[in-house]
């Protein structure tokens, strides 16, 4: 029986100097039924140059100039010309195991029941990954050895944009690469997750995250804040069981102020506020009083709790303060940062 088609999706602005060592990672994949289909987004270096000199070289590469402008558009044109009956995206600064391919489509046709395949990552080169970035590579290969994807996604992506792959039915029923809000990895994980897309992960290391200074992910505007918390209350007042609740938001710092002003925004009735800090204490922010936290064990509404601290130490003893009032996470309360 021949391979399925893989369609692997690559959006490509200025990656000139990296665009090889990216297609020659595809180019050498054990899997060998693949169709690469690059945009360049108005690329100002030799991207297009690059690009064009694989065209001559393997007919699975294809290449195309951006219909409109930005990531979203890239992946839509590129998609636009897909042909397979699975999709993967891809970084053009980024490279990839030999066997991913082979891997992330075996996943899925040994898991029928599982609709999105992923696998462990790492960020290099080596000796120049900044602390922040390690924690987030260790933090997401921890979710592939505990398969606890779903359980996290509200605190930050789960799965990350380049390494993923899923039959294109399941994909377009998720409504693909149609996002309107950045940044666009996550709200497509998000779309997975309310699709009840199930997640199957490889424990193997597929997927060479690049870094360095003009990542687009360290430049544009649309993925400077790391809370993205517009995007979690979009899809959390979707879920019945969460937005008929009261609800709480723990937290006094930048984060929480941001998060209040975002719910004043969606006109979500009823905002708690509050904090353990007693110098916040009952003091009037955007004409809500703040209260100590110890007053959620009296409140007797349906609530859910939305965590925005992030010193781990303080996200731990709140932690524990839940657990000794009976509340459950990701039912009761939320690690939103």
């Amino acid at each position: 029986m021949p391979q399925p088609l893989i369609s692997i999706i690559i959006p490509c602005k200025n990656a000139g100097p990296f665009l090889s060592t990216c297609l020659d990672s595809i180019v050498n994949q054990s899997y060998t039924n693949w169709e690469a289909l690059v945009c360049n987004d108005h690329s100002t270096d030799d991207s297009w140059s690059i690009l064009l000199q694989y065209l001559e070289k393997d007919l699975r590469i294809k290449a195309f100039n951006n219909r409109g402008s930005g990531i979203i558009d890239a992946l839509q044109t590129a998609y636009a010309h897909s042909q397979g009956s699975f999709i993967t995206r891809m970084d053009a600064d980024d490279k990839m195991s030999s066997l991913k391919l082979e891997i992330l489509y075996n996943l899925l046709k040994s898991n029928p029941d599982h609709k999105v395949a992923t696998s462990k990552v790492q960020y290099f080169p080596a000796g120049q990954i900044k602390e922040g970035y390690l924690a987030y590579e260790h933090w997401l290969n921890s979710l592939c050895d505990h398969q606890s994807h779903w359980e996290e996604i509200y605190k930050e992506c789960v799965i990350p944009s380049p390494n993923w792959m899923m039959e294109k039915n399941s994909f377009e029923e998720c409504g693909g690469f149609n996002s309107d809000i950045y940044p666009e990895d996550y709200d497509l994980v998000w779309r997975m997750f309310m699709n009840k897309i199930q997640v199957v992960s490889s424990p193997e290391v597929l997927h060479y995250w690049r870094d360095h200074p003009n990542r687009t992910s360290r430049n544009s505007e649309v993925y400077q804040t790391q809370t993205y918390f517009k995007l979690k209350v979009k899809y959390m007042l979707q879920i019945p069981e969460l937005s008929q609740k009261k609800w709480i938001v723990w937290g006094a710092g930048r984060k929480g102020k941001s998060l209040i002003k975002i719910l004043k925004d969606t006109q979500k009735e009823e905002i708690t506020w509050v904090c353990n800090n007693s110098k916040k204490i009952n003091q009037n922010i955007y004409n809500i009083v703040l209260q100590d936290c110890k007053i959620i064990p009296q409140i007797r509404e349906k609530f859910i709790i939305l965590v925005t601290v992030s010193s781990h130490t303080d996200r731990t003893d709140i932690e524990e303060f839940m657990n000794k009032n009976g509340l459950v996470k990701n039912q009761d309360f939320f690690m939103l940062a």
